[in-house]
């Protein structure tokens, strides 16, 4: 009986932390958005990746080989630490990077947001986890708090056709992403994968920036004030964000864990409004409630259903 309370409790609270580690996995890729709109100032896209995952990888390798948390990749395992690495950072960053540049913040944000829906029906299919009718009206329910944040009155969308196809493309780059990730997260802990993933992103990138980049990035040269929200870049949301989503998905699940990007968009407004002084109005304060009325929808099991067992594991010391 002893025994069974505390499983009990160790779940709890492992579960209350995977909720507290998805969470400020979204606050870093919020203030990405406020980062990355001082570095394009300076750099190309590709550029600005390149040099993130570098530092990132520098970083955790620094910081994670000294206290023994790397693991050693398993025989077999390492085509899927490249094929991580490929759907991301290279595919999403591709797609998302270039989407932004072709159409409105407006309509990027949109189409990001569908990412949890697509990830919750595809890990459905594939990986057979379990999604309620409450989970989907959540999502449906989230989304619509992130129109409400995003759409104002006199804004207007610009919709190029390359654009919404790229944006698309990181849409697709990141349920792939999300799929093979949780393959990897049953086996590794969350730093070892971020730190591999990154690692092998740098060469996958590299190509393209010394082929596109390198000759405008000669000429730019080395500027401080690019490199600050840079280095924020590479070390909060290229390290420290993937690694709290990584635990989370492996503790709570991917269409979960997935739901709560749609904070991104609400996080960022409150960002903005601290930061860049920008105004809340009543359209983005009705959708920061949607977004978390959602978001507690996501999380209710339908009663009757069969309980889900758990496959998890306590985190690798």
């Amino acid at each position: 009986m002893r025994h069974a309370l505390e499983d009990k409790f160790y779940m709890k609270n492992v579960n209350i932390t995977a909720y507290l580690s998805v969470i400020l996995a979204m606050i870093f890729w919020s203030y990405t958005f406020v980062w990355y709109k001082i570095v394009f100032e300076f750099y190309n896209p590709i550029t600005v990746v390149f040099f993130r995952l570098i530092i990132s990888s520098v970083f955790l390798f620094a910081l994670m080989y000294p206290l023994k948390k790397l693991q050693k990749i398993q025989k077999g395992d390492f085509k899927y630490f490249v094929l991580v690495s490929i759907f991301n950072p290279f595919l999403y960053f591709l797609g998302e990077s270039y989407g932004i540049k072709f159409v409105s913040t407006t309509l990027a944000a949109v189409i990001i947001a569908t990412i949890p829906l697509f990830t919750s029906f595809t890990s459905s299919f594939f990986l057979n986890e379990k999604i309620t009718k409450m989970n989907i009206l959540g999502i449906f329910v989230s989304i619509l708090g992130v129109g409400f944040v995003i759409f104002n009155k006199g804004e207007t969308i610009d919709a190029s056709p390359f654009g919404i196809g790229m944006l698309s493309f990181a849409v697709a780059a990141a349920i792939g992403y999300t799929l093979v990730l949780k393959k990897l997260a049953e086996k590794y802990n969350p730093t070892t994968i971020v730190t591999y993933h990154n690692f092998i992103g740098i060469f996958l990138f590299a190509p393209l920036f010394f082929i596109i980049d390198f000759p405008e990035f000669k000429l730019v040269g080395f500027s401080t004030d690019a490199w600050v929200p840079l280095l924020k870049l590479a070390i909060f949301g290229s390290s420290f964000a993937f690694i709290f989503f990584t635990f989370s998905i492996k503790r709570i699940g991917i269409a979960k864990a997935n739901a709560f990007t749609n904070l991104i968009p609400v996080f960022t407004a409150l960002i903005a409004y601290f930061v860049l002084n920008e105004i809340i109005n009543m359209n983005k304060i009705t959708g920061i409630s949607l977004v978390i009325c959602g978001l507690f929808l996501t999380q209710i099991k339908t009663a009757g259903l069969r309980k889900k067992i758990s496959t998890y594991i306590r985190p690798h010391e």
